[in-house]
C-alpha cells in the first residue's frame, strides 16, 4: 500500500458499512423471530391441512434464509470492523511520523522518502548538506538496522539519522496497512453466499470456516474489546454483556457464539441466538462427516456351523466396516437424532399454544449437552428446571424435553395467568449404565457446580419486577444431582421435586437448601430405583437400609402417584403430572399427598 492511499484511508467509512451489516443481521434476526414465533406459531395453533403443512414448510425456508443472513451478516460486520481497526492503527503511526518529520524540518515524499535539512558542524566552516533518504525495505532485519546504525554514527549531519528514523517509521507503517489488506481482503471475499435460496448443510460448513477465519484475522481487534470474566460469576457475566455497546456485543456474537452461549447469567435471547448459530453450524458439519461415510453393509449377519447348531455371526465385510467407522457413524446418527428433537420443539412453538423455545445451552461433544427452555425463563413468574438421570444424553433429550412440555402445560393451567418457563437442564455427563455407572457419586458431585452457576444464572438475567418462584424438578440420578449441588452451595431455588429418586446424599430433606416443608418426592407403584437406593446410593450412615427421599424419616412432602414403574412421573392427564403442575405454579395447596406408609418400618 502505498502512502497516498493509506493517508486517504477513513476507518469511520468502513466501520459505517459494518452497522450497516449490523443492522441487516438485525433485521434478518427479528423477520426469523416473526417467522418461527408468530406466523409459524399461528398456522400451527389455528390451521390443519395439506395447505397448512406446506405453507409451514415453505416459512421454514425462508426461516433458515434469514438465520443465514443473520450470521453472514454479522461475520462481515465484524470483519470491516477488524479491518477498519487494523487500518487505524497503521494510519496512526503514519500520521505519528509524518508529524513528527514537520517538526524536524524534514519533507516527506509521495514514495515515502525524506527529505532532510542541512546541519551539524562542518569542516572548514561549511555546515553538512541535506539530502533525501529512503527505508532500507527491512525495518526489522537486524543486518540491515546494524548498517544503518553505524551509517548514522558515521554521518556528519544529524538529520540524517532523524531522517532515516521517519523513514523506517513511514515503512513500518505501510508495511502494516499493507498486510492488513491482504489479510482482510480474502476473508471478506469469502463472505459470500451462493446465488441460490437454499440454506444446504455446505453453505453452514462455509459460515463456520467464516467465523474461523473472521476470528483468527481478528484478534488483535477482538483483543481491544472488554473481555469476559475470567471464571467469572453469571453476576459478572451479566455486567460484563450489560457494560459492552451494540457493536462489540454484536463482534463477541458473530465470532465466538460458543462462548456467548455458554456464559451463565446472560439474557436468554442472547444465549439462544448463540447457540442456535452453533447448533445449525455443528448439525450441517456432522450431517456432512456422517454423509461421507460409507453406509454399513446389508450383509450384516450370516450364518457358521461349529457343532451340531448353527450360529449367527457378523459378516467379514460388516466387522471390517464396524472396526473402520462403526463408533464414529454410532456418534453421528446419535447426535443428530438428539439434534432432530431440538429442532422438532422449535418446530412445535405455537402448537396447543406451546410458547417459543430457548436453547440455553448446546454441545455435540462426548455424550452431548443441550439446555432447552419452553418460554422465556427472563420474564418467567415461575421457573422449574429439571434435571434427567442415568443413561440421558443428547440423543435422548428428546423424551426429556416433551416431559417439561408437560409441566409447562399443567403448571400454565395452575399459574393464574402468570408466565411459566419449564427448562430441561442436560448440563452435565450424566452415568451412561445403570450397574457400572449410576452406583458412583462423582457423576453428580462433578455436575452440582455448573447446575448451580445455571441457576444463579436465572437470577442474573432475570427482568421481572420481583425474583421468580424457582423449582429444581430432579428424575433418578437427576435428584442425585440436585442432592449433591444442594450440599455443595446455595441451590438457588424455592422447592424441589424429586421423582424416582435412588438417593440425595443428604439424610433429611431439611438439608437440601430450600425452606423447610418445599422438599417434594414422588415414588410410583413398581418403581424399583428406589427400592437400590435403600440399600446402597442413598448416602447417609445410617444403621441399616440407607435413607431415601421416599422414607417418611427423610421429611419431604409424599406426592401422589397415579403412575407406575420408574418413567411414567410426567405421563398426560395424570395426577403424578398435576401435582408438579401446582408445586411450579406455587399452588402447593392443591398437592395431592400420598397416604403415610413406611414399608420398612419391620427394619427399624
Amino acid at each position: 500500500m502505498d502512502l497516498a492511499t493509506l493517508k486517504a484511508f477513513e476507518p469511520a467509512e468502513y466501520e459505517e458499512a459494518a452497522d450497516g451489516y449490523r443492522s441487516t443481521g438485525d433485521m434478518a434476526s427479528a423477520a426469523k423471530d416473526t417467522v418461527d414465533n408468530q406466523i409459524c406459531a399461528a398456522i400451527r395453533n389455528r390451521l390443519k391441512g395439506e395447505a397448512a403443512t406446506a405453507a409451514l414448510r415453505e416459512l421454514q425456508e425462508l426461516s433458515k434464509n434469514f438465520h443465514y443472513v443473520q450470521t453472514e451478516c454479522g461475520l462481515v460486520s465484524t470483519a470491516l470492523n477488524g479491518l477498519a481497526f487494523d487500518m487505524a492503527a497503521a494510519k496512526r503511526k503514519l500520521e505519528a511520523a509524518l508529524e513528527d518529520a514537520r517538526a524536524s524540518g524534514c519533507t516527506v515524499g509521495a514514495d515515502g522518502s525524506v527529505t532532510y535539512p542541512a546541519g551539524g558542524t562542518g569542516t572548514d566552516g561549511k555546515v553538512p548538506e541535506g539530502g533525501t533518504v529512503s527505508s532500507s525495505g527491512s525495518p526489522t532485519d537486524p543486518t540491515a538496522s546494524a548498517v544503518e546504525r553505524q551509517a548514522v554514527t558515521l554521518h556528519p549531519n544529524p538529520n540524517y539519522g532523524r531522517a532515516v528514523e521517519f523513514a523506517n517509521r513511514i515503512a513500518d507503517a505501510l508495511k502494516e496497512a499493507t498486510d492488513a489488506d491482504a489479510k482482510w481482503a480474502p476473508k471478506l471475499r469469502a463472505l459470500k453466499a451462493d446465488d441460490d435460496l437454499v440454506v444446504s448443510d455446505r453453505d453452514w460448513k462455509d459460515a463456520r470456516s467464516d467465523m474461523g477465519g473472521v476470528r483468527d484475522a481478528g484478534k488483535d481487534y477482538l483483543a481491544s474489546l472488554p473481555q469476559p470474566p475470567e471464571e467469572g460469576s453469571p453476576k459478572d457475566n451479566a455486567a460484563w454483556w450489560k457494560g459492552l455497546g451494540p457493536e462489540e456485543q454484536a463482534a463477541w456474537m458473530a465470532a465466538s457464539p460458543d462462548l456467548v452461549g455458554k456464559l451463565d447469567g446472560l439474557p436468554s435471547t442472547v444465549r439462544d441466538e448463540a447457540n442456535r448459530i452453533v447448533f445449525d453450524e455443528t448439525r450441517s458439519q456432522l450431517r456432512l462427516e456422517l454423509d461421507s461415510i460409507p453406509k454399513p453393509p446389508l450383509n450384516e449377519w450370516t450364518w457358521i456351523t461349529s457343532g451340531p447348531y448353527p450360529s449367527k455371526v457378523h459378516t467379514d465385510e460388516w466387522m471390517e466396516w464396524h472396526n473402520k467407522y462403526g463408533d464414529r457413524y454410532e456418534h453421528l446418527t446419535k447426535s443428530l437424532k438428539g439434534m432432530q428433537s431440538i429442532q422438532d420443539r422449535f418446530d412445535a412453538t405455537g402448537r396447543k399454544s406451546l410458547p417459543e423455545a430457548y436453547l440455553l445451552g448446546f454441545s455435540a461433544e462426548g455424550n452431548g449437552r443441550a439446555i432447552v427452555a419452553n418460554g422465556n425463563p427472563d420474564t418467567a413468574v415461575h421457573q422449574a428446571v429439571y434435571v434427567p438421570g442415568t443413561t440421558s444424553n443428547l440423543s435422548s433429550i428428546g423424551g426429556d424435553i416433551n416431559r417439561m412440555v408437560n409441566v409447562w402445560n399443567v403448571a400454565t393451567d395452575s399459574a393464574d395467568g402468570k408466565p411459566v418457563s419449564t427448562i430441561t437442564w442436560l448440563g452435565y455427563d450424566a452415568p451412561q449404565n445403570i450397574v457400572k455407572d449410576s452406583p458412583f457419586s462423582h457423576y453428580a458431585d462433578d455436575g452440582a457446580p455448573a447446575f448451580n452457576r445455571f441457576m444463579d444464572g436465572l437470577d442474573a438475567s432475570h427482568t421481572g419486577d420481583s425474583e421468580p418462584h424457582r423449582t429444581a424438578i430432579g428424575h433418578s440420578y437427576g435428584t442425585t444431582l440436585i442432592g449433591s449441588a444442594a450440599r455443595q452451595g446455595n441451590l438457588n431455588a424455592d422447592d424441589i421435586i424429586l421423582a424416582g429418586s435412588p438417593g440425595v446424599q443428604v439424610p433429611k430433606a431439611e438439608q437440601l437448601d430450600v425452606p423447610k416443608g418445599h422438599v417434594w418426592n414422588q415414588e410410583a407403584d413398581w418403581d424399583l430405583v428406589p427400592d437400590i437406593g435403600r440399600f446402597g446410593h442413598g448416602g447417609t450412615d445410617w444403621d441399616g437400609p440407607w435413607t431415601i427421599p421416599s422414607d417418611e424419616r427423610f421429611g419431604a412432602n409424599q406426592m401422589a402417584t397415579d403412575t407406575e414403574g420408574h418413567s411414567d412421573y410426567w405421563k398426560e392427564g395424570t395426577q403424578s403430572l398435576r401435582n408438579q403442575g401446582y408445586v411450579v405454579a406455587g399452588h402447593e395447596e392443591d398437592v395431592k399427598l400420598k397416604e403415610p406408609l413406611d414399608r420398612w418400618a419391620h427394619v427399624k
